[in-house]
């Protein structure tokens, strides 16, 4: 949920940025976006461990706080300004084959949510392949790795940072609701079919893969909404595994036990 705190938060950066800057271009408010982003991973995490707040409390407040605040300094500051701050939070999909790269000698690069989304998938494939064993550690038993000389507050810093930094270039182009579903929907599912780690990150991805194309193919088909249709198909596998998951599927854990019941007076 720390991914639906900061595409809510991040408000404040993009103005900013564009107060600072005096632009709309994408890059620079990606950029006070993304500084926000990680401000707001470091609040949450403050209030949570200083504060001693509960984890949902400390994203509650910090996240509508900075929403706000970022509401505020659009009506002070940008009040005259074309700064349409719901399709700087919310994106949109169809809009991304025509936010293009053009270079100054005017050569077409292609789309730019490509090359910033390819950017923070290398960065972060890196980074897990660097920080593995540590962010594995510090994940599920952070007393253990805290004996073992590894800071747990930095490399929690550190991911939380890191889904910041993945939050904000993705927003920009797919939108905030539909950011939060990809973080939880793939991950949600997958934790159903499976209870190796490793393999439990791999699967994440192909169901995000496979979500993503089908809700496309699904919207084109209804002539609906891109991300609506996404977020659909996302619901309706994380059911589908909810239901038929071969360990903790209901109906497929309803199933074993009638044949256990069937087979036991055999047994006797």
């Amino acid at each position: 949920m720390v991914g639906d705190a900061i595409s809510h938060a991040v408000l404040p950066g993009i103005v900013i940025a564009f107060l600072l800057t005096n632009t709309r271009d994408s890059f620079e408010m990606i950029i006070g976006a993304a500084l926000l982003g990680i401000f707001c991973t470091f609040l949450i995490e403050f209030f949570h461990k200083r504060a001693k707040l509960q984890t949902d409390a400390a994203i509650g407040v910090t996240f509508t706080w900075l929403f706000a605040l970022g509401v505020i300094l659009i009506s002070v500051f940008a009040g005259q300004v074309d700064l349409d701050q719901e399709c700087v939070l919310y994106g949109e999909i169809a809009y991304v084959p025509i936010d293009l790269w053009i270079t100054d000698s005017g050569q077409n690069m292609g789309p730019r949510a490509l090359y910033i989304a390819s950017l923070t998938l290398i960065l972060i494939i890196l980074f897990i392949r660097v920080g593995f064993k540590q962010l594995y550690l510090t994940t599920f038993d952070p007393a253990f790795a805290a004996t073992t000389g590894v800071s747990v507050a930095l490399w929690n810093y550190l991911l939380m940072g890191s889904v910041s930094m993945t939050t904000v270039a993705a927003f920009d182009s797919v939108g905030a609701i539909l950011v939060v579903a990809l973080l939880v929907g793939p991950a949600a599912t997958a934790y159903l079919l499976t209870d190796n780690f490793k393999k439990m990150m791999l699967i994440t991805a192909l169901i995000a893969i496979i979500i993503s194309i089908l809700g496309y193919y699904l919207a084109v088909l209804l002539d609906g909404s891109i991300a609506g249709a996404v977020v659909t198909v996302a619901g309706l596998l994380f059911a589908l595994a909810y239901l038929f998951s071969p360990s903790q599927g209901l109906l497929t854990k309803k199933f074993q036990r009638k044949q256990i019941n069937e087979l036991s007076p055999d047994a006797s």
